[in-house]
């Protein structure tokens, strides 16, 4: 079962601690020219969406007792899907996935890559290297300036020290030998753990392997929706979460918003808080992806969740991971990149280059909806509350470490195969088509993204 187009679905399916056998139950086919680059990326992407499929394949032969489903990984499709926020479109109109300030930047001795997507970033990073936050389309050109004059590790300490994003590009080598990178490389893939004794959780029969569950969604950008919205397909009743204060882009929300709802609720006022206690008393799993110690403050730790909701699968995704001294740093996929040397690997020796999609994010993604449905069928074997933890450099490493390319086919790779359109409360949505696919599994989302964060902090009907 170790042949190169399956080796990283075993490194995968092993480190979710499941049983071996079933791998006999996955095939694969289909173009596999969609995401070229010098790493492996079409093997993280098959293995990752081959893992996540088995899953819940298995969960659903428990819920229904009968033999697990065959699953097919179709690299067109996987490929598609790694692209989705690439490729959505509404009434015919696309977007721009990174801001003018998000981007690679010379500095004295290197490269520097910046994130300023979101309002409050963009107005930390102009802070902190003196530049006017009225400066408008001067904004770029200041920056650049600014950054010219600094050495890279500067930049990048600058930079975080004001609450911004900056990273110095660095080789792997380098990474590698850093405290951080010595510490990522001795971490698993990811890890499930029971952190209690809870009861069994028993699942009746059901048309999908999440069908009557509840999942509180407190995440945001990519990798988390993109787990969150993979357990909206499988049936779950998914409900995100935003402070008001912090939106989200209706953008990006009209790719990762399938299957879900979306609310807005500030943690920081007691009647709010009242509200997310309750939908806490009903909630079955609960998905964060918040920098480690941000939701902390508000009885958000594995143990205080689990201690006022037994029995909760807890899933935990970060950046830099929970560990080392980055361990509270914000980051974003495209920042991992460049620290872990993969912008260095897939450049030239004029400029730093990047995967051909948000990779990480994607991968990360749905291992983490993996990881969920392997700790509900393992509640349903054994009990116990689960904890599910990955994290973008964990999957970094394993891409440059420890993933071989597969053999495929490469030619004619066409994503109008899997893309489709629906009316929706925004427009004429075009968006991709799911790639976790088993027999008998859903061919596309019970409900497109709504407006962000317009629904009522209530449960709705799955």
């Amino acid at each position: 079962m170790n042949s190169p187009i399956n080796s990283g679905t075993s490194q995968a399916w092993a480190a979710l601690g499941a049983d071996s056998s079933l791998l006999d139950r996955v095939s694969y086919g289909g173009p596999s020219g969609g995401l070229p680059a010098r790493l492996p990326v079409m093997e993280l992407a098959r293995a990752t969406v081959a893992v996540c499929s088995l899953a819940a394949a298995e969960l659903k032969s428990l819920r229904t007792g009968r033999p697990v489903m065959r699953v097919r990984v179709d690299d067109e499709a996987v490929a598609t899907a790694f692209l989705s926020d690439r490729l959505v479109r509404v009434d015919g109109q696309g977007w721009s996935t990174f801001s003018p300030l998000s981007r690679f930047w010379r500095a004295s001795d290197g490269w520097v890559r910046t994130h300023a997507n979101y309002p409050h970033h963009r107005a930390r990073l102009l802070a902190a290297l003196g530049v006017p936050r009225d400066a408008g389309e001067q904004a770029v050109e200041a920056v650049a300036r600014a950054i010219a004059g600094l050495t890279a590790l500067e930049v990048e300490e600058t930079v975080y020290a004001a609450g911004g994003l900056a990273v110095a590009a660095r080789g792997p080598e380098v990474w590698d030998k850093s405290e951080q990178g010595i510490t990522a490389a001795a971490q698993p893939l990811l890890t499930t753990t029971r952190i209690d004794d809870a009861p069994e959780r028993m699942l009746d029969g059901a048309p999908l392997p999440c069908a009557g569950l509840r999942v509180l969604d407190l995440t945001r950008v990519l990798a988390g929706p993109v787990a969150t919205r993979t357990l909206a397909l499988q049936g779950a009743d998914v409900l995100r979460i935003d402070a008001p204060q912090l939106p989200e882009s209706q953008e990006a929300h009209n790719d990762t918003g399938m299957g879900k709802r979306s609310t807005t609720l500030d943690l920081g006022r007691a009647t709010d808080r009242r509200l997310f206690e309750e939908l806490l008393g009903e909630a079955d799993v609960v998905v964060t992806g918040y920098r480690p110690g941000a939701l902390e403050r508000f009885g958000l730790t594995p143990e205080a969740l689990a201690e006022r909701r037994p029995g909760l699968v807890i899933a935990q995704l970060s950046a830099w991971g929970r560990y080392g001294p980055w361990h509270e740093r914000r980051g974003f996929d495209s920042l991992v990149q460049v620290a872990t040397g993969i912008a260095e690997l897939e450049g030239s020796p004029d400029a730093p280059g990047v995967l051909p999609a948000q990779a990480l994010d994607h991968g990360t993604g749905y291992l983490l909806a993996a990881g969920v449905l392997r700790a509900l069928t393992e509640q349903h074997r054994t009990g116990g509350t689960r904890l599910v933890r990955v994290a973008l450099t964990q999957t970094a490493h394993w891409l440059i470490h420890d993933l071989a390319p597969a053999p495929g086919e490469d030619e004619g790779f066409n994503a109008e195969h899997w893309l489709t359109e629906t009316d929706s409360p925004v427009g004429r949505l075009r968006h991709a088509l799911p790639p976790v696919s088993y027999e008998g599994s859903p061919a596309d989302w019970a409900r497109p993204p709504g407006r962000w964060g317009t629904d009522a902090p209530i449960w709705g009907g799955g």
